[in-house]
């Protein structure tokens, strides 16, 4: 027994040598998981870029099933979804587990950038991955628009109907640029087979070639962590920083058990509410798309619409879509906006403390708004919670740099 289990020892060594002779892998594995070296004190806030990278495979994952009987055009496209939901066998859980991957994308990847916001893990050195993972956001709006007319629904049609001709806002070159995003005069079939071609293949690469040059970027800087402290500065006689511990298997382990965890609520909401009250899947998108007939209230989907609230939020159409791109353009300067000694909100001052507290419910209103009628009360508290928004960004060089901070420890304090 003991000659067996030698003999399958070298045969595997010589495997891996095969392998390492042709192709870096254990030098890889060392880099990005065994030997990369991330803080000791991570928190539950640290486990959203995982969660973010699971949903991703599995958005790929049903995406591709879905294609098999999906149809890209505009008279089969409705009929074609609703033969994957009542005759595809368990078609009906590769489209709720797509419809409700993408929402639980966006609630991952907001909690992730509200995390950055939380420690600073956008300051130095970290500007690059910072900037490459708004990148990523973007893409990924980009991505949940094109998918979001495939469907071909009531609000599929008519969402990408205002969505788009707000393109043409744009002076001189708005309604080139809306003819060519529709690929004809009017949405058509030829929209949904040039949205169809963005969502299934141009966007899904650029969005798993981002996430790669994040984690390769991620891993040459190393993780920030709750302190905001620097552990490569304290490192033991053999290079290993003290305050660090290997990625694989100490915080593997640990993240398989939140991975388990969301798991489960996700499985939970698939099957006893896929639609989630028409948050997630619109009532109005059961209905097969009528050129003829409008939606009482269009309204995006809801991770959306604190932009499209703020779109609503000025009278001019110009205006409104310049401040539309202005509030996902501003994050982007966060590294250089943001002036405090140190980066993470255990020792940052109250009037941070307090401008991220107002920031956060003017984001969740403005979502809440973007889902109401264009009345006057709702347009009121729209341009209210718009001013705040853009207050917590314009503002940041002053307050950030006159607010009181406290003494930064020189090694990683652990919180129970």
């Amino acid at each position: 027994m003991a000659r067996v289990e030698a003999e399958v020892g070298v045969e595997k060594s010589g495997i891996m040598k095969w392998i390492d002779d042709r192709f870096p892998f254990t030098e890889t594995l060392k880099l990005h998981a065994t030997e990369y070296y991330a803080s000791k004190n991570f928190n539950i806030w640290y486990i959203f870029g995982v969660l973010a990278t699971v949903v991703l495979v599995l958005q790929i994952v049903t995406g591709i099933f879905l294609t098999m009987n999906y149809k890209p055009a505009a008279a089969d496209a409705f009929a074609s979804v609703e033969y994957i939901m009542r005759d595809v066998e368990w078609g009906w859980l590769i489209r709720y587990m797509h419809s409700t991957g993408a929402s639980f994308f966006f609630i991952i990847v907001y909690l992730h950038m509200f995390r950055g916001l939380l420690y600073g893990s956008y300051k130095k050195p970290r500007e690059l991955i910072w900037i490459i993972g708004m990148l990523i956001f973007l893409v990924l709006m980009a991505e949940a628009f094109a998918g979001y007319l495939l469907p071909w629904g009531q609000m599929s049609y008519w969402g990408a109907q205002v969505i788009i001709s707000l393109f043409g806002a744009i002076p001189f070159v708005g309604e080139a640029l809306v003819e060519l995003i529709r690929g004809d005069y009017s949405i058509s079939d030829i929209t949904l087979n040039r949205f169809f071609a963005l969502h299934v293949i141009v966007l899904p690469l650029a969005l798993i070639a981002l996430v790669f040059v994040h984690i390769v970027a991620l891993h040459h800087v190393g993780s920030n962590n709750p302190d905001g402290i620097e552990i490569k500065d304290h490192k033991g006689p053999d290079g290993i920083p003290l305050d660090g511990i290997a990625f694989h298997p100490y915080h593997t382990t640990k993240d398989l058990v939140y991975i388990i965890a969301f798991l489960i609520v996700f499985s939970f909401v698939v099957f006893f509410a896929p639609d989630m009250g028409g948050y997630f899947l619109e009532h109005a998108n059961f209905e097969p798309a009528n050129t003829m007939a409008t939606p009482e209230h269009i309204a995006p989907v809801w991770y959306f619409t604190p932009f499209y609230a703020i779109l609503r939020a000025v009278p001019s159409k110009f205006w409104g879509m310049f401040l539309m791109v202005l509030a996902v353009a501003l994050p982007f300067a966060l590294p250089w906006l943001d002036r405090s000694r140190v980066k993470s909100i255990r020792y940052r001052g109250w009037i941070y403390r307090l401008a991220l507290t107002l920031f956060v419910i003017s984001f969740i209103a403005l979502g809440y708004l973007g889902l109401k009628p264009a009345d006057t009360v709702y347009v009121y508290l729209a341009q209210f919670f718009s001013v705040i928004y853009f207050s917590f960004f314009l503002l940041m060089p002053y307050y950030s740099s006159i607010d009181k901070t406290k003494p930064v420890p020189d090694r990683v304090v652990y919180h129970g």
